[in-house]
């Protein structure tokens, strides 16, 4: 059986996932994060999947539903979602770490004839036939095998780097190190017998890279790495994820979303095929069923039902479900969200691309990209610079100019949304006055209107 880990906030994913869990942002146009693995589960003929969710789940449990659309809605076995629970006698509190969170479910495991668990990031985008993975795990008789890959050592001290001996033992372990030793590195993706998990999870391991695998090896337990070699990607921040959108677009991408012999399933609306008009010019790009394109898109990725209108210009960008472009529009190395409107005129992304960082999360917004979040409306003629972070559910009255300059955020300055309905009954229909032109704006676009606009 497997157990995928998707719980994760993904703060580095910055407003992208505000809302929701990191498994659940949209990947690749049409995809989410977790049908990566999701489909190498159903691919690899392993049709009994626990997820285990926590921060922010509505969308994701939405999204997977029963399962469906990976024949995971079964009578036995398929999918379940599986959630933080009080135990009597104990203090409610959220899962502590990833192997906390599977010890907390052990007894769903415990009920399970498997002998095999693999336990599985959700977060990763990746595929991989996991019966090669699971077969080395028995030939060696480990007690846990590590799925392990060559990284870039830049990228290194943010995962576990291990060390393996000729026999592909694991001889040394090192947990985020600030100075990496090697560029070997675990890929969050473990193969254990169901007697080993259950004897080396306990209330003090709280992780397994920073606790248990230690643990493991220091009690000379049988520690095993699997070297891969395909594509795997951790798309834990805003330039990671941009970028394993982009190499989507190569003309050999190192992922192919093509092959007839590794579907990605994903759970899809029915919309009308894509329609490019007679204004519209669209080089290298990827564009979901449902996108409306009457002005120009080059080097970008959009996900269904989005609108590129007449003059528009859309370029090295990620386009979300539903947003709409107004004709004379310039969005440019950006990022946005679901359902995101740009006024005629607008420009999203001005500037050099190594304009200064982001204010507010210099960390995390740093490398030239303009990130919209959910529903957000830019108003016509507003010019946007770089590494700027717009919130969600911003509207008109929220921009304090016409400009705003690299490196600078936007926020709601309204009151939230639910104080503005509680107090509706007792104020004039008027005090919303940014309400009626922000629907009129939804309204216009096609598809739109009664869409579910909550869903994540």
């Amino acid at each position: 059986m497997a157990v995928i880990l998707a719980g994760g906030e993904g703060e580095r994913l910055s407003i992208l996932s505000q809302e929701r869990a990191k498994p659940a942002v949209p990947f690749g146009g049409k995809y989410r994060i977790i049908d990566f693995t999701l489909s190498n589960c159903v691919n690899s003929d392993i049709d009994d999947v626990v997820v285990l969710t926590q921060y922010n789940p509505r969308s994701l449990n939405d999204h997977i539903g029963l399962g469906r659309p990976w024949d995971l809605d079964r009578n036995r076995g398929g999918v379940k979602l599986l959630q933080p629970y009080i135990e009597r006698g104990k203090l409610a509190e959220w899962y502590r770490g990833t192997a906390d969170a599977v010890l907390r479910n052990i007894n769903v495991l415990e009920h399970n004839p498997a002998d095999i668990v693999l336990v599985l990031a959700g977060d990763h985008i990746y595929k991989m036939d996991y019966q090669p993975f699971v077969a080395a795990h028995r030939r060696h008789r480990a007690d846990v095998t590590i799925a392990v890959r060559r990284v870039p050592l830049a990228e290194a001290s943010r995962m576990g780097i291990l060390a393996l001996d000729e026999n592909d033992r694991v001889i040394e372990w090192q947990e985020k190190p600030k100075q990496p030793k090697s560029d070997l590195a675990s890929m969050g993706v473990y193969v254990f017998s169901k007697k080993s998990l259950r004897r080396w999870l306990s209330e003090d391991r709280v992780d397994f890279g920073a606790n248990v695998i230690p643990a493991m090896l220091a009690a000379d337990a049988r520690v095993f790495g699997y070297r891969y070699s395909g594509y795997w990607q951790d798309v834990g921040t805003i330039q990671s994820f941009w970028e394993a959108n982009m190499r989507l677009l190569d003309d050999d991408p190192d992922l192919d979303l093509y092959d007839k012999d590794w579907v990605i399933h994903t759970r899809s609306e029915e919309r009308a095929p894509a329609k490019v008009g007679p204004t519209a010019q669209v080089h290298k790009s990827l564009i979901s069923h449902g996108c409306e394109i009457a002005g120009t898109v080059v080097n970008s990725v959009l996900s269904p039902g989005v609108r590129v209108d007449v003059g528009a210009v859309v370029r090295d960008s990620i386009v979300m479900f539903d947003s709409v472009i107004r004709s004379g529009a310039v969005v440019d190395r950006a990022i946005l969200d679901k359902e995101v409107v740009v006024g005629q005129g607008a420009i999203v992304g001005e500037g050099p691309f190594d304009d200064r960082p982001n204010k507010q999360e210099p960390g995390r917004l740093n490398t030239g990209i303009t990130v919209v979040g959910k529903r957000a409306v830019i108003p016509r003629g507003v010019r946007i610079g770089r590494n700027v972070k717009v919130a969600a559910d911003v509207r008109s009255s929220d921009f304090a100019g016409r400009i705003v300059r690299s490196g600078e955020s936007v926020e709601v300055r309204r009151a939230p949304r639910a104080r503005r309905a509680a107090t509706a009954t007792t104020q004039p229909a008027q005090a919303d006055g940014d309400r009626a032109p922000v629907a009129a704006l939804i309204n216009a676009s096609p598809g739109r209107g009664k869409r579910a606009v909550n869903d994540d």
